[in-house]
């Protein structure tokens, strides 16, 4: 029987075309509904610190005890719910959560979704979080940017991937807390640059590097950007347990240096404002925010502002990190800390919605659904 050419040339367009449109991502709605590029440590790591051998996990149950996508399974999210990135996405109408930049599904159409760097432990600086092994850094956090960049480029093409990047896309970065308590402020191994090194001149290094991190993800043609400063560091669980404080104190150095930088901080974004063309730098107050709602905490519905809900040691579960073996409380909307170390997802949702649609006390100088429709 004689090959029918026709059909066989029919079959081989097929396959090209199917071929092709596989290689070019369409660039639909759900990708025109916006992405976030997100970048920092723990408060919004979602998962990246599962894939780097590292002593800083959150891969453990109870961890993402109420995250409803993994149906109550640890997704390595360091809250029993969904992250401050998460809910923010959520509220700007983003289909998709962010991916993790190092998850194995981080490939194709997903990365016009969202990429998620952050990992737990990571500082601006590199050597921030030695004690937990491994961890990415901010400039490791670019550098795996800079290859999803090249990644959208291959697959909307030079000119509408830089549309996308630029105008459809919000570079969130929290950052900076571990540059303190796992750095700076850590006993022992920062002993030597605590004696050479002034708070002031710390702060001077951190702006620097940061500088030169956001610098980069403009020349990589982001434009809308969310900077958080640091939050009130000395009022976590864990500061409070160790320094035998009462449930309404808070240790004073963390909390000073955390002030110094955020002024500095804000200084920072304005400079950045005035000499990036086109860019538009965010000032997430994230310390004024979070001592609000330790302050008047039973006005926001918590019954506690001072101890974790899952952890373990001290009169405010504040020493060992939460797993398996850790006491959980049952009334996990109640309480403003998850851990020793990092909020509830109901204090996360309070935070994530005033960045959103709140005012200029908290975000400046527009909010990030003002910052999203630029």
């Amino acid at each position: 029987m004689a090959p029918n050419y026709s059909r066989l040339v029919a079959l081989l367009l097929l396959v090209i075309i199917n071929l092709s449109s596989f290689g070019n991502c369409q660039y639909d709605e759900d990708t025109k509904q916006g992405a976030s590029y997100i970048f920092g440590d723990s408060l919004v790591d979602a998962g990246n610190n599962n894939y780097i051998p590292t002593l800083s996990r959150a891969n453990i149950p109870p961890n993402g005890i109420d995250f409803r996508a993994s149906g109550g399974s640890p997704t390595g999210r360091y809250t029993n719910g969904r992250t401050i990135g998460d809910i923010i996405g959520e509220e700007l109408g983003q289909p998709y959560y962010a991916t993790p930049f190092l998850a194995p599904n981080c490939t194709g159409k997903a990365t016009l979704h969202g990429v998620n760097y952050a990992s737990g432990g990571g500082g601006i600086m590199n050597a921030t979080g030695r004690i937990f092994v491994n961890r990415l850094s901010m400039d490791i956090q670019v550098d795996y940017f800079n290859i999803t960049r090249k990644q959208i480029d291959k697959l909307l093409g030079p000119s509408e991937a830089k549309e996308h990047i630029s105008k459809n896309s919000i570079f969130s970065v929290t950052i900076g807390s571990n540059d303190f308590l796992n750095n700076y402020l850590l006993p022992v191994i920062s002993m030597g640059a605590r004696i050479t090194q002034s708070p002031d001149a710390f702060i001077d290094d951190l702006l620097n590097h940061l500088r030169g991190q956001l610098t980069r993800l403009y020349k990589l043609d982001a434009r809308k950007f969310v900077i958080g400063n640091v939050g009130p560091i000395g009022c976590i669980p864990y500061q409070k347990t160790i320094n035998q404080l009462t449930a309404d104190q808070c240790v004073a150095l963390p909390n000073k240096l955390a002030l110094q930088y955020n002024a500095r901080l804000k200084d920072l974004l304005a400079e950045l404002n005035d000499n990036l063309k086109g860019a538009t730098f965010v000032h997430a107050n994230v310390y004024d925010l979070v001592m609000e709602l330790l302050t008047n905490y039973k006005s926001y519905g918590f019954t506690t502002a001072s101890k974790s809900c899952c952890g373990n040691g001290g009169q405010f579960a504040g020493i060992i990190p939460c797993g398996p073996t850790s006491s959980m409380c049952s009334d996990r909307d109640k309480h403003v800390f998850w851990d020793p170390y990092h909020p509830s997802e109901a204090a996360n949702i309070i935070i994530a919605k005033q960045l959103v649609d709140g005012g200029p006390k908290y975000v400046s100088p527009v909010n990030l659904r003002e910052l999203r429709d630029l």
